[in-house]
């Protein structure tokens, strides 16, 4: 069992910056793959980004502005978000996919096992 709890959210002006981290539990960590996806009210849940060893994936919307990074030592994964603009505003969510033999960098939310309970973005204009 993966336990992940997110922080980090706030309110900020467009064109400002908040890095978001979630900190896992677990002694496998460093093994899982692990994802950001966010959802605005009354929106699908979308695909950020996502982490395993070196590789990482991003959604086109992101691309440029958001990173990825993890510290396998303090099993702790970061979202690095500039650049933000209103449309950024949701909730934002980690999410840990274990038991991997290889890299698999998946976009869909129904392949990750493992979901924080959220922190909340708001983007002000």
């Amino acid at each position: 069992q993966v336990q992940l709890v997110e922080s980090g959210g706030g309110l900020v002006q467009a064109g400002g910056s908040l890095r978001l981290s979630c900190a896992a539990s677990g002694r496998t960590f460093s093994s899982y793959a692990m994802a950001w996806f966010r959802q605005a009210p009354g929106k699908e849940r979308e695909f950020l980004a996502a982490i395993m060893w070196s590789a990482t994936n991003y959604a086109d919307s992101v691309k440029g502005r958001f990173t990825i990074s993890r510290d396998n030592a303090k099993n702790t994964v970061y979202l690095q978000m500039n650049s933000l603009k209103p449309e950024d505003t949701a909730a934002y969510y980690c999410a840990a996919r274990g038991g991997l033999a290889r890299v698999v960098l998946s976009t869909l939310a129904r392949d990750y096992d493992y979901w924080g309970q959220g922190t909340q973005v708001t983007v002000s204009s």
